[in-house]
């Protein structure tokens, strides 16, 4: 961005302009916050009941893995050692193996974790610190039904069935993987997108606590890889664990009783069902059908100086890099920054939003997509094992050279892309290295066995058949 700009081509000041924020999930109510500490008039707009006064959430997953990104984002707006504090740590994977053996993969270095969050309360809370501006308003039970990329203009439903309209300054669209706000942009010339549905379904089992405390070891993500497929289980605050088995559609379809959930258990997972429990296991597996799982990409991010979309809404990702919800607050974190750099004003912030943006959220995307492999079944072969030991060793005595991939995504916000970029060549070297030593060492020894031959004692033949013969006898 260039120039000394202080104010938009309409003249008015930050604290005259509208902001409207669509979805009042966790990037909207984090977005409200950074708007409104920058002096915005923030409406947020949120389609369902407010969470905080629901006897019963709707929606995903209870769990989120919180790291690095997401942490920096929340810093900002002075909400990480709030949330950090109702969150439990998990330091490595443990693998499950089906003997029932269980072996720890480190994340990173030692301190280095990720923080299993509760998806409820982080939302709560972030509606609740928005809340606390006075130039922040929530509008729960709003259903947008129409808006203008020209002027602005807003219309919501209300749930009494009237109208309301707004005249929004700035649209910030966080209303999730299926946005109505989108909708707009896809009527649009040479707007890019795509939707791609993963042949495998999640669906979760809850893991109660034993005599009061966890069923296993809570610092850990817990992991049974299958090959094909896959179960997970974090820790939650009431020492119980939310179990997640990703699995193809059609497998789930062969599963039509509790006497098959059994039998498919005792198969895949012996040891979880002691922990589970044999009815629950039968009841809960029954309780919701297995959920689909969705990849979103597209391209612009926004519409002339009106419109921006973040999180879900503009790269809906798989969750198997643990990154959908630290992407998402990334945007917010980026975005906030681009503000400084451009003086506020959106004809300049939203295009180079785009640019910046896209190339990282699209590779995230892919990222979460190859995750799911190697999570179900590379964690299993020796050579993924050997290589991670090599690239820990490698990290270790050369800190700033080489940095396994999942360190630079999960522990800092060096970019998506950048990351894949630096990765890519950091393989090469070290398979190049790898395989350089291993030629040096065939050579050697090749050598060595034709300069020093071994002695081999030669016998008769007459003898071997002697032997042979005594042996027989």
């Amino acid at each position: 961005c260039s120039g000394d700009v202080t104010m938009e081509s309409g003249g008015k000041s930050s604290k005259d302009k509208v902001v409207a924020v669509v979805g009042g999930g966790l990037v909207g109510a984090l977005n409200a916050c950074y708007f409104a500490r920058r002096g915005f008039q923030v409406e947020v707009f949120e389609s369902r009941d407010d969470i905080r006064e629901a006897k019963i959430v709707r929606g995903r997953s209870i769990n989120l893995a919180l790291s690095h990104r997401g942490r920096q984002a929340l810093s900002r707006v002075g909400m990480e050692e709030k949330i950090v504090s109702k969150g439990i740590p998990m330091h490595s994977r443990m693998i499950h193996s089906l003997n029932g053996k269980q072996s720890p993969i480190p994340y990173g270095k030692k301190g280095q974790y990720i923080l299993s969050v509760d998806r409820a309360n982080l939302n709560k809370e972030l509606l609740t610190e928005a809340e606390r501006y006075p130039n922040a308003k929530m509008n729960f039970d709003h259903k947008l039904q129409d808006w203008s990329p020209d002027t602005g203009l807003m219309t919501f439903l209300r749930p009494d069935g009237s109208a309301q309209s707004l005249q929004a300054d700035l649209i910030v669209g966080c209303d999730g993987a299926f946005s109505t706000i989108r909708k707009q942009f896809l009527r649009r010339s040479r707007f890019n997108f795509s939707q791609t549905y993963i042949p495998h379904g999640y669906l979760e089992l809850t893991m109660p606590p034993v005599a009061g405390e966890f069923a296993m070891k809570p610092n850990y993500l817990h992991i049974w890889p299958r090959n094909t497929f896959m179960m997970i289980a974090l820790p939650n605050l009431d020492k119980t664990f939310t179990c997640t088995l990703f699995m193809p559609f059609d497998e789930f379809e062969k599963i039509t009783t509790g006497d098959d959930v059994m039998e498919f258990f005792q198969e895949y997972f012996p040891d979880a069902i002691p922990l589970i429990g044999v009815e629950a296991l039968k009841t809960d597996y029954f309780r919701l059908p297995a959920q689909a799982m969705v990849s979103i990409k597209c391209s612009p991010y926004h519409i002339n100086d009106k419109c921006v979309l973040m999180g879900d809404s503009a790269h809906a990702v798989v969750p198997f890099y643990g990154q959908g919800m630290n992407a998402g607050f990334e945007d917010c974190i980026v975005f906030d920054e681009i503000m400084d750099q451009c003086n506020e004003d959106f004809s300049a912030v939203l295009p180079e939003y785009t640019r910046v943006r896209v190339p990282d959220d699209h590779t995230i995307a892919d990222l979460a997509m190859y995750n799911y492999v190697e999570m179900r079944a590379h964690v299993n072969s020796k050579w993924f094992l050997f290589r991670k030991k090599v690239d820990d060793i490698l990290h270790f005595l050369l800190p700033k050279k080489i940095v396994p991939l999942y360190t630079m995504v999960t522990f800092t916000r060096i970019r998506y892309h950048e990351a894949l970029q630096r990765w890519h060549w950091q393989n090469k070297v070290i398979n190049q290295g790898l395989l350089v030593c291993a030629t040096g060492a065939v050579l050697g020894g090749s050598y060595l066995i034709a300069k020093h031959p071994p002695k081999i004692q030669s016998i008769p033949i007459e003898k071997v058949w002697d032997r042979l013969l005594s042996l027989k006898v």
